[in-house]
């Protein structure tokens, strides 16, 4: 069933039922001779690769007590996987995996599942869901199902269509050579249309953003700068300008700094992923689990450990372009040092800035101690069981 053009032999919805039924039939009537190491090594990509089997395992991991073949799970794994047939049938992807040799693409498809970690990313995409989507206290199926929606629509978008309008100087005019261009990989926080003339809503931008596939570049006026988060798979802020005063410079950094965004799971998992290779068996969880090995582990007297901060070799970074002698340089300088103050009165500096700004204090007669009664703490305090 395969195509030059990727899955698209799949399109027809009569040839996909011919599929599934030539599939039964396989399954049910023929006889199988000896399995040679051509279908060993297919079966193995297939355990390993394939969105379907991958999404049914990261699906269970958070609903336990659902059996394997609960029609409810099979289900919502099913929905999953064919939110990745959309994913994968997008001329990008297919000119990304296919390769010079005439191998067919589905194989393909597998093998980059296997080699680029599928599971694993579907492992930490559906931990971040549950929260992100407040199904930690429904039931397992509602669960899964709420899980497996949102998986479907951040896979289901579609690239933008973006004007462009390129400037040229023709002899001794000035000419504006228009033409069109795929948004994919980056998009604008807005609403916009689609190749195909369909129309996106900016919700639907800003939850592909938050996840695991592209877009992987999110432009924003400041409409982005307060109330929208962007932290599960971004930890680098780009401020094309400056705001005018420290807050907005926190407000808007605060967007990728939030509960369990990326950089704190990176480090969650370049300092605890010993604890699940340690176990003997596979907890339901991963991530649970090693969130709550580093809860257990830290000596802090409040919950922002781990959840908010956790140490490592990942923090937050903010880019900032500027020109040489621009005025944005010594505005810069003001806004970080006027940020420290302000982070530091709330009890929760920039390390980096807050040794800076202390280093700047010496030789006067201003003592560590008195800055730091001077904090207002606002963490809760860890209840003790």
């Amino acid at each position: 069933m395969d195509s030059p053009n990727g899955l698209a032999a799949l399109g027809n919805e009569e040839g996909f039922k011919e599929h599934v039924a030539e599939l039964r039939d396989v399954a049910t009537d023929r006889q199988f001779g000896p399995i040679n190491e051509s279908l060993i090594d297919l079966l193995v990509d297939v355990a390993l690769g394939s969105p379907a089997v991958c999404a049914l395992r990261s699906l269970r991991r958070v609903a336990s007590d659902l059996s394997w073949d609960d029609p409810r799970l099979l289900s919502a794994a099913s929905k999953i996987a064919w939110g990745f047939r959309t994913l994968f049938n997008q001329h990008d992807a297919v000119a990304l995996l296919r390769s010079d040799d005439d191998e067919r693409y589905w194989r393909l498809v597998l093998a980059y599942g296997v080699r680029h970690n599928l599971q694993a990313v579907l492992d930490e995409y559906v931990h971040y869901l549950v929260d992100a989507e407040g199904l930690g206290a429904r039931s397992s199926a509602e669960r899964v199902e709420g899980v497996s929606d949102a998986i479907a629509r951040a896979l289901a978008i579609r690239p933008s269509q973006i004007d462009v309008e390129a400037p040229a100087v023709v002899g001794k005019k000035l000419v504006i050579n228009r033409f069109q261009m795929r948004g994919r990989f980056a998009m604008r926080l807005d609403d916009y249309k689609d190749e195909e003339g369909g129309a996106a809503r900016m919700g639907s931008v800003r939850d592909t953003f938050n996840s695991p596939f592209r877009p992987f570049v999110l432009a924003t006026t400041s409409v982005g700068q307060e109330g929208l988060d962007f932290h599960p798979y971004c930890y680098r802020i780009y401020h094309w300008n400056l705001p005018g005063n420290p807050v907005d410079l926190e407000q808007r950094e605060g967007r990728v700094h939030r509960f369990k965004g990326h950089a704190i799971r990176l480090n969650l998992a370049y300092r605890q992923s010993d604890v699940i290779r340690d176990q003997s068996v596979y907890p339901d969880d991963p991530w649970r689990a090693m969130f709550d090995a580093a809860s257990t582990e830290t000596e802090a007297d409040s919950d922002l450990v781990p959840y908010w901060i956790y140490e490592g070799p990942v923090r937050v970074e903010r880019r900032v372009p500027m020109l040489p002698f621009s005025r944005e340089i010594r505005r810069l300088e003001w806004l970080k040092h006027s940020l420290t103050v302000y982070r530091l009165a709330f009890g929760q500096p920039r390390q980096q800035d807050l040794l800076e700004y202390l280093q700047s204090l010496l030789g006067t007669d201003t003592a560590i101690e008195d800055l730091a009664e001077l904090q207002i703490r606002l963490e809760p305090q860890v209840q003790l069981r």
